[in-house]
């Protein structure tokens, strides 16, 4: 059986580059579980909290459910669900999962090759993360569904892939000139830049092209909040700040809220800024909920009230 194939053919609801990983952050998570214990189950009602809490913090912005996948995966033959009635799943409904007893778990077969090839399990997840998550947010999802993965693991059950353009990174920081577009930070050590990284606009995992004009260039920290849905590109190149975010200290301040409206440093002149296509991809697939309003400068008409006194 040939169980790359399998997993990295899982079927989604697939429209216009939609987000739909809920198959795979399920997989994701009952690897992990696999890695604790390779015979248990995962009963719906123990693990329902913590599949909310992946799929709201990695899923699509829209809220979701953990019924729909723990459901449909048996569908692509790599899970198997049972209730106290016996084998099968009884469907979608919440209620149901819950009632019945549900219990999911890797397929039999699938669970068999995992303890006859142990690389296979690295294979298998390295290809979920390659395939459905930027390489940003690799190392906290195995943490967060708590996967141990060697960092050889995976490599002698390599798959076929869109390989990256490596010369993606370059292009993008020349193109920004060492400085993150959002908060102009440039450091260095000597003639070597430190901390600053490319970000596809547009994921790679989701058909984002390695060009420029889908690319920015980011210190770390803004990096992984613009994946992560914090902050996002607005019309006219204006940066985007989640209304979700909340910080209270002047570091949080200063490096997210302030940021609202601001328009991104760079490109340089002659190079194409984000690209309105991948711009609203982000916007509708990463960002969530709603931007804020800029910050008012003290002394300004919003700050002293409508009477203007």
């Amino acid at each position: 059986m040939d169980w790359l194939g399998r997993v990295g053919k899982l079927r989604q609801w697939a429209r216009n580059g939609t987000r739909a990983p809920h198959k795979p952050l399920l997989l994701l998570y009952a690897l992990g579980r696999f890695q604790e214990d390779a015979e248990g189950g995962l009963r719906y009602t123990a693990v329902e909290r913590d599949l909310q809490r992946l799929l709201t913090e990695y899923g699509p912005p829209h809220r979701t459910t953990p019924a729909y996948p723990f459901h449909h995966l048996v569908g692509d033959g790599v899970w198997e669900v049972r209730t106290d009635r016996g084998s099968g799943s009884p469907g979608t409904g919440v209620r149901d999962l819950r009632e019945t007893g549900a219990t999911g778990r890797l397929a039999p077969e699938f669970r068999a090759a995992l303890r006859r090839e142990p690389p296979l399990l690295g294979a298998v997840a390295r290809l979920l993360l390659d395939v459905h998550f930027p390489p940003s947010l690799h190392g906290e999802l195995c943490e967060a569904v708590g996967l141990r993965l060697d960092p050889a693991e995976g490599d002698a059950l390599a798959v076929a892939r869109r390989r990256r353009d490596p010369r993606m990174r370059e292009l993008v920081l020349t193109a920004y000139e060492y400085r993150c577009a959002f908060c102009g930070y440039d450091g260095r050590i000597g003639a070597v830049p430190v901390g600053l990284e490319a970000a596809h606009v547009r994921w790679w995992a989701f058909g984002g092209p390695d060009e420029i004009e889908n690319g920015l260039c980011l210190c770390s920290l803004h990096h992984k909040l613009f994946d992560r849905g914090v902050l996002g590109v607005g019309e006219g190149q204006r940066i985007l700040v989640s209304q979700r975010f909340v910080g209270h200290s002047p570091a949080a301040r200063a490096h997210v809220t302030a940021l609202a409206g601001r328009r991104l440093v760079g490109p340089q002149p002659g190079v194409r800024p984000v690209a309105a296509a991948h711009r609203d991809w982000h916007t509708r697939q990463v960002f969530h909920g709603e931007p804020r309003l800029p910050e008012q400068p003290v002394g300004s008409d919003r700050a002293v009230g409508p009477s203007g006194r």
